[in-house]
């Protein structure tokens, strides 16, 4: 059996027969259960404000992508780590309009 014959086999409906199997992918959504927490600091950081979002259940790496979208989305710098993200400047308000658009409940 040549390449040409083993792809016309992958890309032909699966049949009893094949040896070819499909996997379909689930796609679990995560969702959050409590609210979030969204502050603004200044103390610790060089006389610079920070907006601060505390509060994720979620995997590190959900809310790095999250934070990444936020970040792009605002045009601002920051970073997320042990389940919280920091934003550069005092943005509350932006920062609470994006999650709650993303379907989050906010508190603070």
């Amino acid at each position: 059996m040549d390449w040409k014959e083993v792809l016309a086999k992958l890309a032909s409906p699966c049949s009893e027969n094949s040896e070819v199997s499909e996997v379909s992918e689930v796609s679990e959504k995560i969702t959050q259960r409590g609210a979030l927490h969204v502050v603004v600091e200044k103390k610790g950081r060089g006389g610079k404000t920070a907006t601060i979002v505390e509060g994720f259940e979620l995997p590190d790496e959900d809310v790095a992508e999250i934070a990444r979208e936020l970040k792009k989305k605002l045009g601002v710098g920051g970073s997320s780590r042990g389940g919280e993200i920091l934003i550069q400047g005092e943005r509350r308000d932006d920062v609470k309009d994006f999650l709650l658009d993303k379907g989050f409940k906010i508190k603070g």
